[in-house]
């Protein structure tokens, strides 16, 4: 274990960094994000300011068409620097594959001080800040190692909503420990992906907004204590859930139902936990611009030390994992009368502090 880990991450950028950061933080707004799909354009790419200086947002992308995925760092300003390119301008060996963000996350320390040095020497270079409406944003880890773990009823008024919605009634209290289950590699998807649906499968796909964590280093047993330090960064993500196949289709087994292939959107980035008070955010979704849910995190049931203590007894996490810690009340197959979401829905999933993504549902033939 690197018990300097979480302390390299609290430095992940310069002095040098988080001035150009201060500076611009005022007038944190980028330009209109290219997308691949037909829908119509998305509203401009929003970088909110980061809470700690020292922060970075990491993000997972491509600057041309049929390019192949860049790691980038993306500032304040709107600019970003890729660190692939940018390590040949500098000629700079990096120790993990840079457009890679698993690499980069299994770096541990050497590669974290590689993208400092890389982003303190392009600092007020032109030629080395790039535009982020130059660029297609993809999940910021388009392939995940391993299933994506979740933290199911982590905020007490989603677990009462769903009381007498759910099929399966037979839970009543809300458990002493947190719920957990997986999805598939293949849910993740990109913040600006059309989510696919298929209405011969089933017309109850559902919004579920949560804040994912990844982890940082491989550990098991983790001590509640030092769970923190294992935390590598934070990014929005949506459970996206068919209720159908969750509920009733396959004897009340969750699986099948979160683990549809694109019903997993993240991004735009993640941002690393120097850069988030975690006490500041707030999840938000809304649907065709009306807001379906909007949490504090303080209101979650189990918060993130205790779920990576009792996820990691007697089974080892790994650096690059990602976890979902739980979506707040407004989902929809709670609602009266319910609503689902169809063809051409746009579902918005805002963490405060961290970024927004924009998803179109979009049937498939």
């Amino acid at each position: 274990m690197d018990s300097n880990r979480r302390n390299l991450l609290k430095a992940g950028a310069s002095a040098a960094v988080g001035s150009l950061l201060a500076a611009t933080q005022a007038q944190a707004q980028a330009q209109t994000q290219t997308q691949t799909q037909t829908t119509p354009a998305a509203p401009a790419l929003s970088v909110p300011p980061l809470a700690g200086r020292i922060g970075m947002r990491l993000a997972t992308c491509t600057l041309a068409s049929g390019a192949a995925p860049t790691v980038v760092a993306v500032l304040d300003n709107g600019k970003m620097i890729d660190l692939q390119a940018e390590a040949k301008r500098q000629k700079r060996a990096l120790p993990f594959d840079a457009s890679s963000m698993l690499a980069l996350i299994k770096s541990g320390n050497a590669g974290l001080e590689q993208v400092r040095g890389l982003v303190e020497h392009a600092l007020g270079k032109p030629a080395s800040l790039l535009s982020v409406d130059s660029a297609r944003f993809m999940s910021p880890i388009p392939r995940p190692d391993r299933n994506i773990y979740c933290v199911g009823w982590n905020y007490l008024d989603h677990f009462e909503e769903g009381k007498q919605a759910r099929f399966d009634k037979s839970t009543e209290k809300l458990p002493d420990h947190p719920v957990f289950f997986t999805k598939g590699t293949h849910t993740m998807n990109g913040p600006f992906a059309p989510i696919p649906h298929d209405p011969s499968y089933s017309n109850t796909t559902d919004w579920e907004a949560e804040l994912a964590v990844i982890i940082g280093q491989t550990g098991r047993n983790i001590p509640e204590e030092r769970a923190m330090d294992y935390v590598f960064g934070y990014a929005p993500y949506n459970d996206t859930t068919v209720r159908e196949a969750q509920q009733k289709m396959h004897g009340g087994q969750w699986f099948k139902g979160k683990s549809l292939d694109g019903h997993g959107p993240m991004g735009p980035w993640i941002v690393t936990a120097a850069g988030v008070k975690l006490d500041d955010l707030r999840v938000i979704c809304r649907v065709n611009g009306v807001e379906k849910q909007n949490a504090s995190y303080k209101q979650m049931y189990f918060k993130i030390p205790r779920i990576i203590a009792e996820l990691s007894r007697g089974l080892t996490l790994e650096a690059g994992d990602i976890i979902a810690t739980g979506t707040p009340s407004g989902v929809g197959f709670a609602r009266k009368p319910p609503e689902f979401l169809k063809n051409g829905d746009v579902i918005e999933t805002e963490i405060t502090g961290l970024g927004v993504m924009r998803n179109t549902i979009r049937a498939e033939a």
